[in-house]
């Protein structure tokens, strides 16, 4: 039985960062900068799993990082979209150009 070798899996989270790094530095919608947050998030969980399976002896460490880290995205998706909602309320808009709360 052949195994995938840890390159691809690298190679794949590498991918995945470039297009979320993409997402939050040229967008200009605050919804899509919050998701290109979460897949470079998913990226770095990746590369948990797969060092884990391939490095580890237990195979449980990085498993146990990854569930904390799905644990972190998720309250930070919940705090993200609640901050979106409130700015949207006040400012009426999601574009990062326009907002300009923190002026006094």
């Amino acid at each position: 039985m052949n195994t995938i070798p840890l390159t691809h899996f690298l190679m794949l989270a590498a991918v995945l960062f470039a297009i979320g790094l993409y997402g939050v530095l040229v967008r200009k919608n605050v919804v899509i900068v919050l998701m290109g947050i979460e897949i470079m998030m998913n990226s770095a969980n990746l590369n948990f799993i797969a060092f884990s399976k391939f490095y580890s002896a237990s195979r449980v460490t990085g498993q146990i990082f990854t569930l904390f880290g799905i644990t972190i995205a998720a309250a930070e998706v919940a705090v993200g979209l609640a901050l979106v909602i409130a700015i949207f309320r006040q400012a009426k808009t999601v574009e990062v150009q326009e907002i300009d709360t923190l002026k006094g």
